[in-house]
């Protein structure tokens, strides 16, 4: 079985990509990031061509999230469900395949002196809050995205040069690392180690060439899974071409 995620940064714009890439790799489950498309905008033909079942949380020009399985999701719900008012959509989660999975767009938070940067850190408050409601650590759980955060130095190309600089801070690794406490483990450093592969490359310049990037994808699973677990991959060769998203899809294969 695979469960794959993706930050798709427009599924408009790149959803013949996606359809190739789904013919090509095949994973069970699929959580997709920045869909940027309103839940009547999305490509539902296509995906049931694939033969995915699919649910969305959509939002018009910006952010977005959804999951496509190639069994049935049940149990879908939106959004964190807690009392804080938020239009953004970046919370989904779905039950398919004996397990849960929570699909996330953590805010990119801007930089460190923008009022997105409290906005970003509190989101992860709200995040740990919602698995503790609505999960436990003993059950089988994905939490899949795009996290906006590099966890440690091993994820980020050049630690002196992105010093400072969002996504590397130390209040937002500790605010993700707080998240993984629930009892997350990091799939892809479960099987790499130390290894440094990125799934993030600015567009500008020529850092995908340079393999200037940032580790910010990540699959967290509850132990179940982690037992499960026997690889997990970043399909760098999706980021290539023109039209590519900037990020790369992150496949974790169990048993």
């Amino acid at each position: 079985m695979k469960l794959a995620t993706w930050n798709i940064n427009s599924i408009r714009a790149r959803e013949e990509r996606l359809v190739t890439w789904l013919g090509q790799h095949k994973p069970d489950v699929l959580c997709l990031q920045e869909t940027k498309v309103e839940d009547a905008g999305f490509p539902a033909a296509a995906l049931k061509k694939a033969g995915y079942e699919f649910a969305t949380f959509g939002q018009r020009s910006y952010n977005g999230v959804a999951i496509a399985s190639t069994q049935p999701l049940t149990d879908v719900t939106r959004g964190f469900g807690d009392d804080v008012p938020d239009d953004e959509a970046r919370v989904i989660a779905a039950t398919s395949h004996d397990m849960r999975v929570v699909c996330v767009y953590v805010p990119n938070g801007q930089d460190l002196t923008s009022d997105r940067y409290p906005y970003k850190l509190a989101w992860f408050r709200r995040l740990r809050a919602y698995l503790e409601r609505t999960a436990t650590p003993d059950q089988p759980l994905a939490l899949c995205g795009d996290m906006n955060v590099a966890p440690d130095d091993r994820d980020v190309w050049s630690p002196e040069k992105w010093q400072g600089s969002i996504h590397v801070s130390a209040p937002e690794r500790a605010a993700l690392a707080e998240v993984a406490g629930f009892g997350l483990t990091d799939a892809f450093r479960h099987h790499h180690g130390d290894e440094k592969v990125y799934s993030w490359w600015d567009y500008r310049g020529v850092a995908f060439f340079k393999n200037q990037g940032l580790r910010i994808d990540l699959i967290y699973l509850t132990q179940p899974l982690v037992a499960r677990c026997t690889a997990c991959t970043i399909d760098r060769n999706a980021r290539k071409g023109q039209d590519a998203s900037d990020h790369a899809p992150v496949v974790a294969t169990f048993t």
